[in-house]
């Protein structure tokens, strides 16, 4: 294994504890293929709601698959990412390609989606 490789997990924990310091961010986290989270997590001393992690867990499945799936790519480009508001939380997730990995974000129900995706932008720029 390529030193790369192996200091890869500590880079996406850094990235995500950057995106953490944002007031309006709660959670995180890189999510593999399977839906696994491999880095990130919950804001430090954040209460989630009744039920966050096992109902994020679900979300990363359903988002990992879809993201994956690139039968419209070749017509209307790569997906940036899918972001979905609900009344208690902004739910944001940014595919990674190249390494079949995705970041998922949630946040304040007051999140500026597209600020929210310039700041990923910044954070995560070089990083497959």
């Amino acid at each position: 294994m390529s030193t790369q490789n192996s200091s890869t997990p500590k880079l996406y924990s850094e990235k995500c504890s950057q995106l953490l310091k944002e007031a309006e961010i709660r959670f995180a986290g890189i999510v593999d293929s399977n839906g696994n989270l491999i880095a990130g997590g919950f804001k430090e001393g954040l209460v989630p709601y009744e039920g966050d992690e096992t109902k994020l867990h679900s979300f990363f499945e359903f988002v990992s698959k879809f993201s994956i799936r690139k039968e419209f790519d070749q017509s209307l480009g790569p997906i940036n990412y899918l972001a979905a508001r609900r009344d208690k939380a902004v739910l944001v997730s940014f595919p990674f390609p190249i390494s079949q990995i995705l970041l998922l974000i949630s946040a304040e129900p007051s999140a500026n989606i597209e600020n929210l995706a310039k700041k990923v932008v910044k954070i995560f720029t070089n990083v497959n």
